[in-house]
């Protein structure tokens, strides 16, 4: 799917102001910011499980090395958000504003 289609697959119908285009959040993306948090503590909690996996720990956990495996689960989350963010980008119209606005930029967010 391109920028000027909607989730059903038709146009996009862009407003009929000069100049308007339709744009994607990109790198500003919320998704971007949760899912690269969530593999990083992710690969903490891996590299805690593979380094430092103790007796102790395996007895507080009957056997199951916790760190390991909640770390690979958060780093597959935190791919999943990349991903979900490449396919589905958030789109916006944006168009230029009339002379002597304070904003340079009028931006709507498509339905």
């Amino acid at each position: 799917m391109n920028d000027n289609e909607n989730l059903e697959g038709g146009p996009v119908a862009v407003p009929d102001s000069a100049g308007a285009k339709v744009e994607t959040a990109g790198a500003f993306d919320i998704r971007n910011f949760i899912g690269l948090l969530v593999a990083l503590f992710g690969v903490i909690l891996l590299l805690v499980g593979l380094f430092d996996f103790t007796d102790v720990e395996a007895a507080k956990t009957g056997g199951v090395n916790a760190n390991l495996w909640a770390g690979i689960v958060m780093v597959v989350v935190g791919l999943l958000f990349a991903v979900w963010a490449k396919v589905e980008p958030i789109r916006m119209i944006v168009s230029e504003n009339e002379e002597g606005a304070e904003e340079p930029r009028d931006i709507a967010g498509l339905d």
